[in-house]
Protein backbone atom coordinates (compact mmCIF):
# COMPACT_ATOMS: atom_id res chain seq x y z
CA UNK A 1 0.00 0.00 0.00
CA UNK A 2 1.28 3.48 -0.61
CA UNK A 3 1.73 5.80 1.07
CA UNK A 4 0.50 9.14 1.53
CA UNK A 5 2.70 12.63 1.63
CA UNK A 6 2.70 14.04 5.32
CA UNK A 7 4.94 16.60 7.59
CA UNK A 8 4.97 16.68 11.28
CA UNK A 9 5.81 19.21 13.77
CA UNK A 10 6.43 19.27 17.76
CA UNK A 11 4.69 22.68 18.97
CA UNK A 12 6.89 24.92 20.49
CA UNK A 13 5.80 27.80 23.43
CA UNK A 14 6.57 30.24 20.26
CA UNK A 15 3.65 28.47 18.37
CA UNK A 16 1.02 27.71 21.46
CA UNK A 17 -2.40 29.41 20.30
CA UNK A 18 -2.04 29.17 17.24
CA UNK A 19 -4.64 28.28 14.59
CA UNK A 20 -3.53 25.01 12.37
CA UNK A 21 -4.42 27.37 9.16
CA UNK A 22 -1.78 29.89 10.20
CA UNK A 23 0.64 27.88 11.62
CA UNK A 24 0.04 26.18 8.40
CA UNK A 25 0.37 29.17 5.93
CA UNK A 26 4.06 29.65 8.11
CA UNK A 27 4.96 26.44 6.96
CA UNK A 28 4.56 27.36 3.34
CA UNK A 29 1.47 25.81 3.21
CA UNK A 30 -1.29 26.93 0.92
CA UNK A 31 -5.19 27.66 1.46
CA UNK A 32 -5.74 25.84 -1.61
CA UNK A 33 -3.68 22.74 -0.44
CA UNK A 34 -5.79 22.97 3.10
CA UNK A 35 -8.73 22.58 0.56
CA UNK A 36 -7.50 19.63 -1.03
CA UNK A 37 -6.99 17.95 2.33
CA UNK A 38 -10.20 18.57 3.82
CA UNK A 39 -11.82 17.30 0.57
CA UNK A 40 -9.79 14.66 -1.45
CA UNK A 41 -8.41 12.28 1.38
CA UNK A 42 -6.16 14.66 3.37
CA UNK A 43 -6.30 14.82 7.37
CA UNK A 44 -5.19 16.89 10.07
CA UNK A 45 -4.03 14.91 13.21
CA UNK A 46 -3.58 16.78 16.77
CA UNK A 47 -2.02 13.84 19.00
CA UNK A 48 -3.69 11.26 16.34
CA UNK A 49 -7.15 12.72 16.72
CA UNK A 50 -8.60 14.76 13.68
CA UNK A 51 -8.96 17.94 13.95
CA UNK A 52 -9.90 20.95 11.34
CA UNK A 53 -7.86 24.21 10.40
CA UNK A 54 -9.62 25.69 13.68
CA UNK A 55 -7.77 23.88 16.00
CA UNK A 56 -5.69 26.41 18.43
CA UNK A 57 -2.18 24.26 19.38
CA UNK A 58 -1.10 23.89 22.92
CA UNK A 59 2.50 23.81 23.36
CA UNK A 60 3.92 19.43 23.09
CA UNK A 61 1.13 19.06 20.45
CA UNK A 62 2.12 16.16 18.04
CA UNK A 63 0.86 17.95 14.89
CA UNK A 64 0.72 16.09 11.56
CA UNK A 65 -0.70 17.11 7.55
CA UNK A 66 -1.39 14.42 5.88
CA UNK A 67 -1.82 15.50 2.13
CA UNK A 68 -4.11 14.05 -0.08
CA UNK A 69 -2.99 10.61 -2.67
CA UNK A 70 -1.68 12.23 -5.99
CA UNK A 71 -3.26 11.88 -9.01
CA UNK A 72 -0.94 10.42 -11.54
CA UNK A 73 0.09 12.28 -14.51
CA UNK A 74 -2.19 11.78 -17.94
CA UNK A 75 0.04 9.55 -20.44
CA UNK A 76 2.89 9.34 -18.84
CA UNK A 77 2.80 5.29 -17.98
CA UNK A 78 5.48 3.83 -15.27
CA UNK A 79 8.41 2.39 -16.78
CA UNK A 80 10.95 0.11 -15.69
CA UNK A 81 13.74 2.19 -16.49
CA UNK A 82 17.27 2.10 -14.41
CA UNK A 83 17.50 5.34 -12.36
CA UNK A 84 21.08 6.28 -11.50
CA UNK A 85 19.73 7.99 -8.00
CA UNK A 86 22.76 10.16 -6.26
CA UNK A 87 20.70 10.97 -3.38
CA UNK A 88 17.53 10.25 -2.10
CA UNK A 89 15.20 11.11 1.28
CA UNK A 90 11.52 11.24 1.72
CA UNK A 91 11.31 14.50 0.08
CA UNK A 92 13.68 14.69 -2.75
CA UNK A 93 15.92 12.69 -5.43
CA UNK A 94 18.77 13.56 -7.02
CA UNK A 95 19.01 12.04 -10.32
CA UNK A 96 21.77 11.63 -12.44
CA UNK A 97 20.47 12.00 -16.26
CA UNK A 98 22.50 10.07 -19.13
CA UNK A 99 22.16 12.00 -22.28
CA UNK A 100 19.50 10.90 -24.79
CA UNK A 101 16.72 10.89 -22.44
CA UNK A 102 13.75 13.49 -22.70
CA UNK A 103 13.00 15.21 -18.62
CA UNK A 104 9.27 14.38 -19.91
CA UNK A 105 7.69 12.43 -22.84
CA UNK A 106 7.38 14.28 -25.90
CA UNK A 107 5.40 13.52 -29.36
CA UNK A 108 8.42 12.72 -30.67
CA UNK A 109 9.54 10.59 -27.76
CA UNK A 110 6.62 9.23 -25.94
CA UNK A 111 8.15 7.05 -23.68
CA UNK A 112 11.20 6.59 -22.06
CA UNK A 113 11.34 9.75 -20.18
CA UNK A 114 12.96 10.69 -16.88
CA UNK A 115 9.68 11.07 -15.40
CA UNK A 116 8.58 7.51 -17.04
CA UNK A 117 11.13 6.02 -15.41
CA UNK A 118 10.25 7.93 -11.92
CA UNK A 119 6.56 6.65 -12.15
CA UNK A 120 7.97 3.48 -12.56
CA UNK A 121 10.07 3.57 -9.63
CA UNK A 122 7.70 5.09 -7.44
CA UNK A 123 5.09 2.32 -8.01
CA UNK A 124 7.55 -0.39 -7.37
CA UNK A 125 8.91 0.99 -4.33
CA UNK A 126 5.36 2.20 -2.84
CA UNK A 127 5.77 5.69 -3.00
CA UNK A 128 2.55 7.85 -3.37
CA UNK A 129 3.38 10.45 -6.13
CA UNK A 130 3.65 11.82 -9.46
CA UNK A 131 6.92 13.02 -11.36
CA UNK A 132 7.91 16.57 -9.98
CA UNK A 133 10.99 17.39 -11.79
CA UNK A 134 12.41 20.82 -10.46
CA UNK A 135 15.12 21.48 -13.06
CA UNK A 136 14.77 20.04 -16.34
CA UNK A 137 17.68 19.20 -18.90
CA UNK A 138 17.01 18.82 -22.71
CA UNK A 139 16.97 15.65 -24.25
CA UNK A 140 20.78 15.37 -25.18
CA UNK A 141 22.29 17.14 -21.74
CA UNK A 142 23.59 15.01 -19.61
CA UNK A 143 24.24 15.47 -15.40
CA UNK A 144 22.00 16.21 -12.01
CA UNK A 145 18.33 16.35 -11.88
CA UNK A 146 16.58 17.88 -9.01
CA UNK A 147 13.49 15.68 -8.42
CA UNK A 148 10.59 16.78 -5.68
CA UNK A 149 8.67 13.70 -4.01
CA UNK A 150 5.19 15.63 -3.71
CA UNK A 151 3.37 18.73 -5.32
CA UNK A 152 4.00 20.50 -1.73
CA UNK A 153 7.49 19.85 -1.95
CA UNK A 154 7.96 21.10 -6.04
CA UNK A 155 5.71 24.46 -4.85
CA UNK A 156 8.72 25.22 -1.94
CA UNK A 157 11.51 24.41 -4.58
CA UNK A 158 9.80 26.64 -7.33
CA UNK A 159 9.69 29.78 -5.25
CA UNK A 160 13.04 29.18 -4.11
CA UNK A 161 13.97 29.48 -7.95
CA UNK A 162 12.23 31.99 -8.16
CA UNK A 163 15.27 33.89 -5.77
CA UNK A 164 18.22 32.28 -6.74
CA UNK A 165 17.61 29.38 -4.28
CA UNK A 166 18.50 26.38 -6.81
CA UNK A 167 22.21 27.15 -8.35
CA UNK A 168 23.57 24.59 -11.18
CA UNK A 169 26.97 24.42 -12.53
CA UNK A 170 27.96 23.15 -16.12
CA UNK A 171 30.93 22.18 -17.94
CA UNK A 172 30.47 22.61 -22.04
CA UNK A 173 32.81 22.13 -25.26
CA UNK A 174 32.28 25.05 -27.72
CA UNK A 175 33.52 25.60 -30.86
CA UNK A 176 36.70 27.50 -31.45
CA UNK A 177 39.20 29.22 -29.26
CA UNK A 178 36.91 31.48 -26.35
CA UNK A 179 39.20 34.44 -26.05
CA UNK A 180 38.39 36.24 -22.86
CA UNK A 181 39.11 34.12 -19.59
CA UNK A 182 35.91 34.69 -18.45
CA UNK A 183 32.64 36.85 -19.03
CA UNK A 184 28.88 37.11 -18.86
CA UNK A 185 26.74 36.85 -21.88
CA UNK A 186 23.24 38.77 -21.25
CA UNK A 187 20.76 38.89 -24.05
CA UNK A 188 16.72 38.02 -23.96
CA UNK A 189 15.85 34.69 -25.30
CA UNK A 190 12.64 34.18 -26.79
CA UNK A 191 11.11 31.31 -29.82
CA UNK A 192 12.61 31.74 -33.21
CA UNK A 193 9.45 32.69 -35.20
CA UNK A 194 9.41 29.95 -37.63
CA UNK A 195 10.48 26.96 -35.20
CA UNK A 196 8.46 25.77 -32.86
CA UNK A 197 12.08 24.16 -30.79
CA UNK A 198 14.30 26.38 -31.50
CA UNK A 199 15.69 29.99 -29.43
CA UNK A 200 17.08 32.81 -30.72
CA UNK A 201 18.76 35.66 -28.84
CA UNK A 202 15.97 38.68 -29.62
CA UNK A 203 14.81 41.89 -28.52
CA UNK A 204 11.37 41.17 -27.20
CA UNK A 205 12.46 37.35 -25.31
CA UNK A 206 12.81 36.88 -22.06
CA UNK A 207 15.74 38.19 -19.70
CA UNK A 208 18.90 35.82 -20.23
CA UNK A 209 22.04 35.28 -18.01
CA UNK A 210 24.96 33.10 -18.63
CA UNK A 211 28.60 33.62 -16.57
CA UNK A 212 31.33 31.40 -18.14
CA UNK A 213 35.14 30.62 -17.90
CA UNK A 214 37.45 28.88 -19.64
CA UNK A 215 38.52 26.06 -18.54
CA UNK A 216 41.34 24.87 -21.49
CA UNK A 217 42.02 24.98 -24.80
CA UNK A 218 42.29 22.91 -27.89
CA UNK A 219 43.39 23.67 -31.03
CA UNK A 220 39.70 23.93 -32.64
CA UNK A 221 37.44 24.26 -29.42
CA UNK A 222 37.02 25.34 -26.04
CA UNK A 223 36.08 23.50 -22.98
CA UNK A 224 34.47 25.87 -20.64
CA UNK A 225 32.66 26.04 -16.72
CA UNK A 226 29.02 27.77 -16.92
CA UNK A 227 26.67 29.29 -14.45
CA UNK A 228 23.14 30.70 -15.17
CA UNK A 229 21.16 33.29 -13.69
CA UNK A 230 18.26 31.97 -15.52
CA UNK A 231 16.97 29.08 -16.56
CA UNK A 232 15.77 30.14 -20.12
CA UNK A 233 14.74 26.86 -22.66
CA UNK A 234 18.43 26.10 -24.42
CA UNK A 235 19.92 29.04 -22.87
CA UNK A 236 23.70 28.23 -22.72
CA UNK A 237 22.90 26.85 -26.47
CA UNK A 238 21.41 29.73 -27.52
CA UNK A 239 23.99 32.07 -25.39
CA UNK A 240 27.28 30.40 -26.84
CA UNK A 241 25.86 30.44 -30.51
CA UNK A 242 25.32 34.41 -29.83
CA UNK A 243 29.12 35.09 -29.35
CA UNK A 244 30.22 32.50 -32.00
CA UNK A 245 30.81 29.74 -30.07
CA UNK A 246 28.28 27.03 -30.73
CA UNK A 247 28.81 24.00 -28.31
CA UNK A 248 30.43 21.07 -29.76
CA UNK A 249 27.59 18.29 -31.15
CA UNK A 250 24.84 20.85 -31.36
CA UNK A 251 23.43 20.19 -34.70
CA UNK A 252 20.59 22.16 -33.93
CA UNK A 253 22.55 25.23 -33.73
CA UNK A 254 25.01 24.78 -35.85
CA UNK A 255 27.46 22.91 -33.66
CA UNK A 256 30.32 20.42 -35.31
CA UNK A 257 28.81 16.65 -34.65
CA UNK A 258 32.84 15.35 -36.07
CA UNK A 259 33.85 14.66 -32.27
CA UNK A 260 30.73 14.17 -30.77
CA UNK A 261 27.11 13.30 -31.54
CA UNK A 262 25.32 15.01 -29.27
CA UNK A 263 25.52 18.54 -27.50
CA UNK A 264 28.59 18.90 -25.42
CA UNK A 265 26.46 19.92 -22.12
CA UNK A 266 26.96 18.59 -18.97
CA UNK A 267 24.68 19.55 -15.44
CA UNK A 268 28.04 19.06 -13.15
CA UNK A 269 26.87 20.32 -9.64
CA UNK A 270 23.84 21.31 -8.01
CA UNK A 271 23.25 23.04 -5.04
CA UNK A 272 20.14 23.96 -2.94
CA UNK A 273 18.84 24.69 0.85
CA UNK A 274 17.04 21.81 1.86
CA UNK A 275 13.41 22.89 3.19
CA UNK A 276 12.61 20.27 5.98
CA UNK A 277 16.66 19.21 6.91
CA UNK A 278 17.04 23.29 6.95
CA UNK A 279 20.66 22.46 5.47
CA UNK A 280 22.69 23.65 2.40
CA UNK A 281 22.57 20.34 -0.10
CA UNK A 282 25.52 20.61 -2.84
CA UNK A 283 26.31 17.28 -5.47
CA UNK A 284 28.85 17.24 -8.34
CA UNK A 285 28.82 14.50 -10.82
CA UNK A 286 32.22 13.93 -12.90
CA UNK A 287 31.45 14.23 -17.22
CA UNK A 288 30.29 11.45 -19.06
CA UNK A 289 32.66 9.19 -21.32
CA UNK A 290 32.24 10.43 -24.27
CA UNK A 291 32.73 14.22 -22.97
CA UNK A 292 35.93 13.04 -21.14
CA UNK A 293 37.16 11.85 -24.45
CA UNK A 294 37.27 15.44 -25.19
CA UNK A 295 39.34 16.37 -22.27
CA UNK A 296 42.40 14.08 -23.97
CA UNK A 297 42.63 15.23 -27.48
Amino acid sequence: MALQFRLNWLIEPTDTGKLVRDFAKEKDISRSALTDIKFKGGKILVNKAEVNVRYRLQQEDFLEIIFPPETKSDGVAGEEIPLDIVYEDEFVLVINKPPGMNTIPSREHPAGSLANALIGYYEKSGIEATAHIVTRLDRNTSGLVLIAKHRHVHHLFSRAQQNGGVKRGYEAFVSGKVAAERGTIEQPIGRKAESIIEREVREDGQYACTHFKVLARAEDYSHLELRLETGRTHQIRVHMLSIGHPLLGDDLYGGSTERIKRQALHCKQLAFWHPFLNKQMKFTIPLPEDMKKLTAE
